[in-house]
């Protein structure tokens, strides 16, 4: 037995494939600095795999970028996070991780709203994070691939996700 709570997630009303990711712009960091980037200035430079976390220091966060940095994804297309997680965490966890992506910082968790896939952190009221959720996107921003967690933890289909990228890189 886990030495925590498996908990099921309600439906996620996310972006499908063929549908158009919603746009955004917030902070995005890397291990030195950080700056606003919109989503849609990433995706028109080529595909883009969008990669929605828990917060940094999370053990999931941890495991989901162990296991991208080490199939090295973001040698063949830009691999970018998403969590509540400040630019100061963010920068930490790079550092620590040796993670060769940037990640977007949305500590309201309103990208995860618009993407349909906030959940209510263990049951505090108001305190909101994303659930695990992978979208491939081509370079006009379409989903070509969808993963979203329908229970925490929970973590993607590595190998599945590996055959998109393969499949629209």
């Amino acid at each position: 037995m886990p030495d925590f709570d498996v908990v099921e997630l309600p439906d996620a009303d996310h972006p499908e494939v063929g549908e158009a990711a919603p746009d955004f712009t917030r902070p995005l960091v890397n291990a030195e600095y950080w700056e606003n980037v919109a989503l849609s200035d990433l995706y028109e430079e080529g595909p883009v795999l969008l990669v929605f976390h828990p917060m940094d220091g999370a053990f999931p966060a941890t495991y989901i970028w162990n296991e991208m940095r080490d199939r090295e994804w973001q040698q063949r297309l830009e691999v970018v996070g998403c969590s509540i997680s400040s630019p100061y965490e963010h920068k930490t966890l790079v550092q620590e991780r040796g993670i060769d992506s940037r990640l977007f910082s949305d500590p309201s968790a309103a990208v995860a709203e618009r993407y349909g896939i906030d959940h209510e952190l263990d049951g505090m009221e108001g305190i909101t994070e994303p659930r695990p959720a992978v979208f491939l996107l081509d370079d006009e921003g379409i989903v070509q691939y969808a993963w979203v967690a329908s229970e925490w933890p929970a973590f993607p289909d590595y190998d599945e996700v590996e055959a998109a990228i393969a499949d629209h890189v």
